[in-house]
C-alpha cells in the first residue's frame, strides 16, 4: 500500500481530531510536562522554574498580569525559543527541547495566535484546503486532489466552527471572530493533538465570546487545550482548571472559585474586590 492509501485510509474513519495511530505516548495520563523551566533575556527571568503538566484531554486556561511569562511559555513549547535550564516533554517519548518549530508542529502541537491570519483572497473553504496541504506529513499530491474524505473531513470542520454556510465566502469578509474560528479550524485541519490558543476572545462581541466558548469546550476530550486569556468572565465560562502565572512561575492553581479567592491572586492580578 503507497503512502497516499495509507494517508486517505487512515483519514477514511474521519477523527482528524484524535489520530487512531499517535505518536504521542499519554498512558500515564499526561500530554505535557514541563519541569523546572527558566529561561532569561537580558539578565530579566522571564520564565523562572517554571513546572506545568496539562492532561490528554484537558482544557487548562493560564492567566496571568502582563509580563508573568505567558508568551514565552508557549514559545518554548513551540520550539520558538529555548530555555537555559529545565526540560519539556510531549506525552513521554518526545524531548521538545531537541526538535525544531516545524518537527514539533508535526507531532501535533498548534499554536493560535492572538491575532487571526487567514488568506483573505481566498474562501473559507480553501483557507481549510491549503492548512491541510501545508501539513508537512501529508504528501504534495495533497494540493492537486481533493479527494471525498478529504472534502468529508473539511465539512466537518466547517461545522464544527460554524462556518458551513460561509463556505464559500471570501476569508476577507468575515468578522473578526469569524476570522479566529477560522484559524482554529485551519489548525483542525492538520491533527493537533495540543492547541495553544493566545487570547481568543480579543475584541469579540458577547455573542461571539459565547460561540468561541462553545467552540473550545466543544474540542476538549479530543485534545488537549491550552487557553491564555484576560477576559476573567470567558475563562470562568470554559475552565475546569486555572493556572495562575506570575514573574515567570506557577503562583496558583485550581478551579475559578478557588484562584480568584487566592489573596495572592487578588494582590497580583485580579486585585481588589475581584
Amino acid at each position: 500500500m503507497s503512502v497516499f492509501q495509507q494517508l486517505t485510509e487512515r483519514d477514511r474513519v474521519f477523527d482528524f481530531l484524535a489520530p487512531v495511530q499517535s505518536p504521542v505516548d499519554v498512558r500515564h495520563g499526561a500530554i505535557l510536562y514541563l519541569e523546572d523551566v527558566s529561561v532569561s533575556f537580558d539578565g530579566f527571568r522571564a520564565i523562572n522554574n517554571l513546572n506545568l503538566t496539562i492532561d490528554d484531554g484537558e482544557l487548562r486556561c493560564i492567566i496571568g498580569p502582563n509580563g508573568a511569562g505567558k508568551t514565552t511559555m508557549m514559545d518554548i513549547i513551540t520550539g520558538k525559543t529555548r530555555p537555559d535550564s529545565g526540560s519539556v516533554w510531549f506525552g513521554s517519548r518526545h524531548n521538545l527541547l531537541t526538535l525544531n518549530e516545524p518537527d514539533i508542529a508535526a507531532l501535533g502541537i498548534g499554536r493560535k495566535f492572538q491575532k487571526p491570519t487567514v488568506f483573505e483572497a481566498l474562501t473559507v473553504f480553501e483557507n481549510l484546503e491549503l492548512a491541510m496541504a501545508a501539513d508537512k506529513r501529508v504528501l504534495p499530491t495533497l494540493t492537486a486532489l481533493m479527494t471525498p474524505d478529504i472534502r468529508d473531513r473539511i465539512d466537518e470542520v466547517l461545522l464544527l466552527t460554524g462556518l458551513q454556510e460561509l463556505r464559500g465566502a471570501l476569508a476577507g469578509i468575515l468578522s473578526h471572530g469569524q476570522k479566529q474560528w477560522l484559524e482554529i479550524g485551519m489548525l483542525l485541519m492538520q491533527r493537533p493533538r495540543l492547541l495553544l490558543v493566545d487570547e481568543p476572545v480579543a475584541g469579540m462581541t458577547e455573542q461571539e465570546m459565547e460561540r468561541t466558548a462553545e467552540l473550545l469546550t466543544g474540542l476538549a476530550g479530543k485534545q488537549s487545550v491550552v487557553v491564555v486569556e484576560h477576559d476573567m468572565g470567558f475563562v470562568r465560562s470554559i475552565a475546569r482548571t486555572v493556572t495562575v502565572l506570575h514573574q515567570g512561575s506557577v503562583l496558583a492553581e485550581g478551579t475559578m472559585d478557588q484562584v480568584s479567592a487566592n489573596p495572592k491572586v487578588i494582590e497580583v492580578y485580579l486585585g481588589e474586590g475581584a
